[in-house]
């Protein structure tokens, strides 16, 4: 049990039953979870606000939390329970507990009372914490666009320098064309490559639809990530509306299932700014590999194709790899 502790000592003596129930009743105006325990850890009192806190029954009364609580988060409280009234005056600690599978941090104050009684107030912190948590992953993609523009702005000036374009998310043609160029080295070369279908989830069940504004805000993010994840030989494109592709030049089946999974994983993380809200989404992806998968452009495509429907069937969020085919048989 982490946290800190108040003074050591108070101006005004809580030993008073009268003081403690004006104490309390003046935090329960406040609209604060309130407790008392007797010397045994029995809780004497709790407010409605402490009730629905600690997602104990309103019958709590009389019981400890040995009794109301999972054994884990008992030992936590009956343990910052007997720091407080080793000490005089008021202590404060700050608490990351479990209530009914969900994770929430509290900041709790606790008064010792006459003859081990104990007075306690809770404050939770836990939207607090999350929306810090959310700042900070902001902060994090503002860092990481950054990066991406002045990626960018350097690819602009070499493309000055050497003439060559400015590496970006290319369209249907270019892709088809790079596919092309890549099956044939493959064939001079014999070495692998892999193709990526991607389509951007819609919003899960429940989950407010994004307008079309939206819509294209998380397809920028997209391209910002295939931008940001993949190499100038690679060739990530925009096929039309949530679909993607991407090849994967030179790479093998193992390795690219890896950088996929990063990617996926990439995406459900992401915020996307918009309207003063934070837009999130998740993608489906289909894997494929040449010559393993197919040994034909086409084949390859429909290979990819297909991995793609497996992974928007089993619900998205997931990376689907196309089936191999040895001797006939096919395994996937």
């Amino acid at each position: 049990m982490q946290g800190y502790h108040g003074p050591s000592t108070m101006s005004v003596s809580y030993e008073s039953s009268a003081t403690a129930s004006a104490l309390a009743e003046a935090l329960e105006k406040l609209g604060l979870p309130v407790y008392t325990k007797d010397a045994a850890g029995r809780y004497t009192h709790l407010n409605a606000a402490a009730v629905a806190a600690l997602g104990v029954p309103t019958e709590a009364c009389g019981r400890t939390d040995a009794e109301l609580l999972t054994a884990p988060t008992a030992g936590a409280l009956r343990a910052a329970d007997q720091a407080a009234l080793a000490r005089p005056g008021a202590s404060v600690s700050e608490h990351s507990l479990e209530f009914g599978g969900e994770r929430r941090e509290f900041l709790g104050a606790r008064v010792p009372l006459d003859g081990g009684a104990l007075l306690g107030v809770w404050v939770e912190r836990s939207e607090r914490t999350r929306l810090s948590g959310q700042l900070q992953q902001a902060l994090h993609q503002l860092e990481e666009q950054q990066r991406a523009n002045e990626a960018l702005r350097s690819d602009a000036e070499n493309r000055n320098a050497s003439g060559e374009p400015v590496r970006s998310i290319g369209r249907r043609e270019q892709f088809d064309d790079q596919l092309r160029r890549e099956i044939d080295l493959s064939l001079r070369e014999h070495r692998e490559f892999a193709v990526v279908y991607i389509h951007v989830d819609a919003p899960p069940a429940g989950s407010p639809p994004h307008d079309d504004a939206g819509r294209e805000r998380v397809f920028e993010a997209m391209a910002r990530l295939l931008r940001s994840n993949t190499r100038a030989m690679d060739a990530p494109c925009r096929l039309e509306g949530e679909r993607f592709a991407l090849l994967l030049s030179g790479m093998g089946l193992a390795t690219a299932h890896a950088r996929m999974e990063g990617m996926r994983r990439q995406c459900a993380t992401q915020l996307v700014p918009k309207g003063g809200a934070a837009l999130r989404f998740t993608v489906s992806m289909g894997l494929a590999s040449f010559p393993h998968t197919a040994q034909t452009q086409a084949g390859l495509l429909h290979a990819a194709e297909t991995a793609l429907a497996q992974a928007v069937q089993r619900g998205g969020n997931h990376v689907a790899l196309a089936s191999i085919a040895f001797g006939g048989a096919t395994v996937g």
